[in-house]
């Protein structure tokens, strides 16, 4: 079959049409609080069998590109997580993304096969595929609820690293791996993929970093495609030496995005447009391989029996399991049991056995299509309401200052580009309470479009930009004191800054 220039244009035309009516679809979701993958799954839908227009049923070809979104989404996801906010909830998510896993597992794989009636191998691969929270839809989803940082750290970290053991887990089932192996050979695998996995992403990010730190690069807009480029390389990596490229690529993406690296504004903004065309590519394509004339009643059934169980039985009982990691209230806990969102990612574990062709297989799909678009539903839109209910949201949380870099090579410094936003604290402050240290300096202050060379008599104001030129060994001291007076105030540690 062959492909030239006017099947191109066709191509490049239904394409551009179908991303503006996604991304104008994303509005109407965020109104709603509902995920815009399940706009996307219906777009696939109507592309595909109910359109009448495009064929897609290569499970191989979802499954090769279901991964490579899905380390996009990853990436996304580690560059724009604040290890300061994650690192107190890092135990609890850590214990959520592996025993956690285990137990929901346990419990699916148990309800499936003596209430459900599915083989053994079916059944763990369903509590497998649905055991994992999907990282787009928590970091779409839930960085618009008002929750305290506890609660977004605890699911932000099991979001970015519990698909790292369960796509291992559905790999080996769907192979037939996990019983020629035999249990002590099963767990020496999942410890050595998920350990060596890490170290890899620990390796590249802290070494990303050091040469990004160290080098200038003729355009800035080089700098967001060559952070991205070592998180691709840390997933690459890892599998080349069979071991976990997931855990890798999110480890790595936040030792990056949490370093001090240049135009770090830039590179999460073009992180957030990647992750972005990722997540539509990635529904749209599931919607195409879905086929809605093969979803039976029993089906349908299926899937709300098994989303009953795993959201009011499974979820609960894996959280309680993993109550000894971190202090919370039982409110916090039953949040956390409701908010275990899923989305794309159960679809695409789905494509595994699918492209192994496992008994059964296509079946188990279709149960989790339907499960992921009926409980998402219901889950996604309630997040406020619950956590409201609950009293655990925190409508006040402070928000901290906009920090962009940009390297001054010559003189061994660094420009740092300061947005006061709306609820910091430094609106009111003189810039000679600012108390910077010493070297250090408010260079411009931008307001109204406005430019003005300040004096230490001048106030700032909501809104205002400022340019800060500080020596480069000074520039973590310099953020963390422009930090601490956005959020206390003039008086922030005073007795420590003479």
């Amino acid at each position: 079959m062959s492909f030239d220039v006017h099947q191109l244009d066709s191509v490049l035309l239904v394409g551009a049409l179908v991303m503006l009516a996604a991304i104008l679809a994303v509005r109407g979701s965020v109104r709603v609080g509902v995920p815009g993958l399940l706009i996307y799954l219906l777009m696939g839908v109507l592309l595909g069998e109910l359109g009448d227009g495009f064929e897609f049923n290569d499970a191989n070809v979802a499954h090769a590109l279901g991964f490579a979104a899905l380390v996009v989404i990853l990436a996304e996801g580690g560059l724009t997580t604040q290890w300061e906010e994650i690192r107190p909830s890092m135990r609890m998510g850590v214990a959520l993304a592996t025993l956690g896993v285990a137990v929901s597992i346990s419990v699916m794989a148990v309800f499936a096969h003596y209430v459900l009636g599915l083989d053994w191998q079916l059944a763990v691969l369903l509590g497998a595929v649905t055991s994992s929270t999907d990282a787009a839809a928590v970091f779409s989803v839930l960085r618009r609820v008002p929750l305290p940082r506890q609660i977004t750290g605890v699911l932000e970290a099991e979001s970015g690293l519990n698909d790292a053991p369960t796509v291992l887990l559905v790999t080996l089932v769907s192979t037939g791996a996990a019983l020629d192996q035999g249990v002590p050979g099963f767990v020496g695998i999942v410890v050595y993929e998920l350990l060596v996995g890490v170290l890899f992403g620990l390796g590249v990010g802290f070494g990303g970093g050091w040469v990004m730190r160290r080098i200038a690069l003729p355009s800035s807009g080089l700098y967001p495609i060559a952070v991205l480029a070592h998180a691709v390389l840390a997933y690459s990596g890892a599998a080349a030496v069979h071991a976990s490229g997931f855990a890798a690529v999110y480890v790595a993406a936040l030792v990056l995005g949490n370093s001090e690296l240049p135009h770090r504004a830039a590179t999460r903004s073009f992180a957030e447009g990647m992750a972005w065309l990722a997540q539509i590519g990635l529904f749209i394509m599931l919607g195409l391989l879905a086929s809605p004339g093969r979803i039976s009643l029993e089906h349908v059934g299926y899937a709300v029996v098994a989303g009953l169980v795993l959201t009011l039985l499974a979820r609960p009982v894996s959280v309680a399991a993993c109550s000894f990691a971190c202090r919370m209230s039982w409110p916090e806990h039953v949040f956390l049991s409701w908010a275990g969102l899923r989305g794309a990612v159960p679809i695409v574990l789905t494509t595994i056995p699918l492209a192994n062709d496992v008994p059964g297989s296509t079946q188990l799909f279709d149960i989790v299509f339907v499960m992921v678009v009926i409980f998402t539903l219901l889950t996604a839109p309630s997040l406020p309401w619950v956590a409201t209910r609950l009293g655990v949201a925190y409508a006040d949380e402070p928000r901290d200052l906009d920090v962009e870099a940009a390297p001054l090579e010559r003189i061994a410094a660094d420009l740092l580009q300061v947005t006061i936003t709306r609820r910091s604290r430094l609106h009111g402050v003189e810039v000679g309470e600012l108390r910077l240290p010493s070297g250090a300096s408010v260079a411009l202050i931008v307001r109204d479009g406005n430019t003005k060379v300040p004096a230490d008599r001048t106030v700032l104001r909501r809104g205002d930009d400022l340019l800060v030129v500080t020596p480069r060994r000074l520039r973590e001291e310099t953020e963390e004191r422009l930090r601490l007076v956005s959020r206390a105030g003039r008086l922030a540690r005073w007795w420590a800054q003479d």
